[in-house]
């Protein structure tokens, strides 16, 4: 069992001994830790790439890996920066990289020796720390909100650097104490990954079994015996006789409302990319932007009634149906806006958008290497087979709806158990490295290397399609 300290020091104690600076994130230590200079703990390492290099990928998901093994992991090309190689920064084993992304997720460990992008920061460890306790530190979310503290960096637009985390004095136990508070979070933490792992392949298998029910009813109907006749349509195959087939144009309008550039720089917006969306559902919270710090690709204004489909191959699954009123929506240009006219029921065209059949139609009419996409003259000409009568649609929908219930039931209650789970381990996690919990007298198990690297797969990643761009505007 863990048990709280008996003993603490107040940081302003600590302060008034030292002079140190600190920008105050804790507001009591167990009194046999220090609270140090980050500056004394972590130097900026300021060597550039070795001939021998591996391009590594920094990412929040799995830390600092190389590229392949990222790629491997995801399912998915990223960006491969071949020009100016010696300009990128050497990273050594259990080195911590400060990403463009810190600010949000803390730092990253460096699994693997290699290079990343120039305008990342490496930090080298001193002896006196060990790897296992600031890892869990830095992913900390008192220590994230201390790091926020140093900037806005919303507002300002500016990446994480070296003087900020400087900024934020660091606690520092024992040597023997960070060991064993690295290895007990290493433990319980595998635990818990383990279990949202496990939770979502639930959800999978939950939103296949719901995908099937959708399939047939938006592509055949709710008449089981139903005469056929033939689409004209390869991929599509026979359909009900009364039903039609026009190409997508003649039902939606695609992307017909975009956010101008004389946007005032200070509208505020909520904003929906890849990472926010999935099948049929939200999967994140979308950020909250200004446009005058948003990426340019922030273009696409959603309205009620509105179907997003991601264009991009790799995130096809991206289908979602706008429900209920929004009120200052927008969506990533990687996003097509599909605006239905009257001849189709809003909800139920996003149902056949979900169709696995269309889904691999794009897939095959997508073009490009690193990031296939379809053009969205050719999204415009997919044809599409449904019920004229607005009627049957609705009587689709509430079939599919009632058929569905007990599945979204079921997956809500995962959904909300990875929650119950996730805030868990960031209390334990948080709780533990600043000294609240002592877990000195806790025996633990070893845990492997790439039980710690393969962290719950619901964590965002960094985009190297974007980071790629922006490196390239970086270093050549």
């Amino acid at each position: 069992m863990t048990q709280e300290f008996k003993s603490y020091v107040r940081i302003t104690e600590i302060v008034s001994r030292t002079g140190e600076v600190n920008i105050p994130w804790l507001t009591l230590l167990p009194e046999h830790w220090a609270l140090i200079s980050s500056k004394r703990l972590f130097a900026a390492r300021k060597e550039k790439a070795h001939s021998d290099d591996v391009q590594l990928s920094a990412t929040q998901a799995y830390g600092v890996i190389p590229q392949d093994e990222f790629e491997r992991k995801v399912g998915r090309k990223v960006v491969r920066i071949n020009k100016h190689l010696d300009k990128r920064a050497h990273v050594e084993i259990n080195d911590f990289v400060i990403s463009m992304r810190s600010f949000q997720g803390g730092l990253e460990r460096a699994w693997a020796r290699g290079c990343i992008r120039s305008s990342y920061v490496v930090l080298k460890p001193s002896p006196i720390v060990h790897i296992g306790y600031f890892s869990h530190l830095f992913k900390c979310v008192d220590y994230i909100n201390a790091l926020q503290a140093t900037s806005n960096f919303i507002r300002d637009g500016q990446d994480l650097n070296f003087n900020n985390f400087s900024l934020v004095n660091l606690p520092l136990p024992p040597r023997e104490e960070q060991t064993k508070i690295g290895r007990f979070l290493n433990w319980k933490t595998a635990q818990i990954n383990k279990f949202i792992r496990n939770k979502r392949r639930l959800i999978e298998l939950l939103k296949e079994q719901r995908q099937s029910i959708i399939n047939q009813a938006a592509t055949r109907g709710l008449t089981p015996n139903v005469k056929l006749k033939p689409s004209n349509v390869e991929w599509i195959g026979d359909i009900p006789e009364h039903w039609e087939v026009k190409p997508l144009k003649h039902l939606v309008k695609i992307n017909c409302r975009v956010l101008p550039e004389s946007t005032e720089k200070n509208y505020t917006f909520k904003y929906f990319d890849i990472s926010s969306v999935g099948t049929g559902c939200l999967v994140g919270e979308p950020e909250t932007l200004q446009f005058g710090t948003a990426p340019s690709r922030a273009r696409r204004i959603l309205k009620k009634g509105d179907t997003i489909i991601s264009t991009v191959r790799t995130y096809l699954k991206a289908v979602y149906y706008i429900d209920g009123e929004v009120d200052d929506w927008i969506a990533s240009t990687g996003f097509a806006v599909l605006t239905p006219n009257m001849e189709i029921y809003p909800q139920f065209l996003g149902f056949l958008i979900q169709s696995d059949n269309l889904i691999n139609i794009v897939i095959r009419d997508s073009i490009g290497v690193t990031y296939p996409a379809i053009a969205e003259t050719k999204l415009a000409k997919l044809h599409l087979a449904y019920p004229k009568s607005i009627k049957e649609q609705q009587e689709i929908l509430d079939f599919i709806a009632d058929g569905s219930k007990a599945i979204d039931q079921a997956i809500s209650r995962a959904q909300r158990e990875i929650e119950l789970m996730r805030e868990y381990r960031t209390r334990l996690i948080s709780d533990v490295v600043t000294g609240k919990v002592d877990v000195r007298g806790i025996e633990v198990p070893d845990v492997a290397d790439e039980e710690l690297v393969t962290l719950d797969e619901d964590t965002t990643e960094i985009d190297d399609m974007i980071d790629g761009e922006i490196e390239k505007d970086v270093e050549e």
